[in-house]
């Protein structure tokens, strides 16, 4: 009721303020930023192949009506084909009474065929749109890549709060510019200004959940969930974005997110938090663990990655397909991650995260090798929530418990993911073909996969590892979590006053 009376008397924001220490507001943050990241990650999927095709025939179609259109001065003889016998005749255009120019043979057989199928009239072209569109969705990656190194430290000195909300504002801006560009150079520069908004909201969301759930069950669970919100977002993008450009347009989509990046922006204004000085990123990425981790994560996601640009170019190749299909293609595949990500967000704590991730990289490689999107997909939101909560769990037992820095490694090596896939993907995909390219990945995740077992028992700070133990055989209730300086009551840390209740 306090929540209903809040909405009739208008003070909706007041109560978001009374409840911006709560842990589930947080993660519920967290998750649409999250969503909001990854739907404007794979909207542009089956948008972006199909709209740079149409361009580019759209000005090699204007090219050719200027070169037949400037030949043949005025007093020159133009040829006119008659409908009623298909005979070819000449005419001066001095005395040509027609009200308009004749249309050549050539754009009329050209205009029927587009509009009686949806296949691509030039294969070869369609085949160099590989390379433009892998470089094109690795820009936004490749940006992230570099801008993570220098987030991370940021967010343990100024806190969570500025570069998750710039990130907020970056994404908007990017979005409204994906709207509204009609060039590849602008599209670029759209998914490249999205790199570094991405790279904002998610390491300092991913720290900041870390900070509120210290304990590593309870973390583990949390993790889960935002990262079901990116699995949404890789779930619905693909449809959502082929479907409102089939029948609504390019613009619509983005206008879309647009308004969910402030609507999450402005929701986030309401929560903030205290910084603290962690651990050196160079001394995070000189630890083995982290980087086995980091590694499970990069190729884990590789394989997706490389799909992203090259499946929708060889639908259209090989299946005519038409635009609202190229994104529903994705479909099954998104909603196994997203089922990857959910179950064994939990279930990973039982049976140990290392092995899920050793599991999960040998069926990745696999399921790749097999061509096998729907396993591919959900054993990489097993690999996922098995190695985010790991990542947190590791700087608690090895280093200072401050999470912004291990956050933005872990985004780095989803990044170089994302990065190398379409980039690499796309030239591989155009010399040896689509189905080798899915062999090459597989046997590199295979091969991988034998590292987890490093991250069975790794070694930590001894005063961290006795401090671990108090803590399993504590029924805690009561936490107090020093990042945002608020407790949380429930029965008391020492197990005999227990009795008393």
């Amino acid at each position: 009721m306090g929540v209903l009376d809040a909405l009739r008397q208008f003070r909706l924001i007041q109560w978001l303020r009374e409840e911006r220490q709560s842990r589930k507001l947080i993660l519920f943050i967290v998750f649409v930023a999250l969503l909001l990241d990854n739907m404007l990650l794979t909207v542009v999927v089956p948008i972006i192949p199909s709209y740079l095709y149409n361009l580019d025939e759209s000005a090699d179609m204007a090219l050719r009506n200027d070169s037949l259109s400037q030949k043949g001065p005025e007093g020159s003889f133009h040829t006119i084909v008659s409908l009623y016998d298909n005979s070819i005749r000449l005419s001066s255009s001095n005395f040509t009474t027609r009200p308009a120019d004749p249309v050549p043979p050539t754009l009329v057989v050209t205009k029927l065929q587009q509009n009686s199928s949806d296949c691509p009239q030039s294969s070869s072209r369609l085949l160099n749109e590989n390379v433009k569109v892998g470089m094109l969705f690795a820009s936004k990656a490749t940006v992230q890549l570099v801008t993570n190194p220098f987030i991370g430290p940021l967010t343990n000195r100024i806190g969570y709060q500025l570069p998750i909300f710039a990130g907020f504002c970056i994404m908007f801006l990017s979005t409204i510019m994906f709207a509204f560009s009609s060039s590849y150079t602008l599209l670029f520069l759209a998914r490249s200004l999205q790199g570094v908004g991405s790279s904002c909201s998610s390491v300092a969301g991913m720290g900041m959940l870390a900070s509120v759930y210290t304990d590593d069950e309870e973390r583990g669970h949390a993790i889960g969930i935002a990262l079901g919100g990116l699995a949404l977002g890789v779930l619905v993008g693909p449809p959502f974005g082929s479907v409102m450009y089939d029948f609504v347009g390019k613009t619509a989509p983005f206008l879309i997110l647009a308004f969910l990046a402030v609507f999450d922006g402005g929701t986030f204004l309401l929560v903030f938090f205290q910084s603290q000085k962690g651990t050196p990123l160079l001394t995070l990425m000189k630890d083995p663990y982290i980087l086995i981790a980091a590694g499970a994560i990069c190729f884990g996601n590789m394989a997706i990655a490389m799909m992203e640009p090259t499946l929708p170019i060889w639908m259209m190749e090989t299946m005519c397909t038409r635009k609202w299909q190229l994104g529903i293609a994705f479909l099954p595949a998104s909603i196994s991650y997203l089922i990857g990500t959910n179950i064994f967000g939990t279930l990973a704590h039982k049976m140990g995260r290392w092995l899920c991730a050793l599991i999960g990289m040998v069926l990745v490689g696999f399921s790749v090798i097999c061509s096998d999107s729907h396993v591919m997909s959900c054993v990489a939101g097993m690999v996922d929530s098995s190695m985010m909560p790991i990542m947190g769990y590791l700087v608690d037992l090895r280093h200072i418990s401050v999470y912004g820095s291990v956050y933005a490694i872990a985004d780095v090596a989803f990044c170089m993911g994302f990065a190398l896939g379409p980039s690499i993907g796309g030239s591989i995909a155009e010399n040896i073909g689509f189905p080798w390219l899915m062999t090459i990945i597989g046997i590199v995740d295979i091969f991988f996969a034998p590292l987890c077992i490093f991250l069975r028992n790794p070694p930590g700070q001894e005063e961290k590892i006795v401090s671990f133990i108090g803590l399993n055989n504590c029924s805690m209730k009561t936490r107090s979590y020093s990042a945002q300086g608020t407790y949380y009551q429930g029965e008391s840390m020492d197990p005999e006053y227990d009795d008393y209740d």
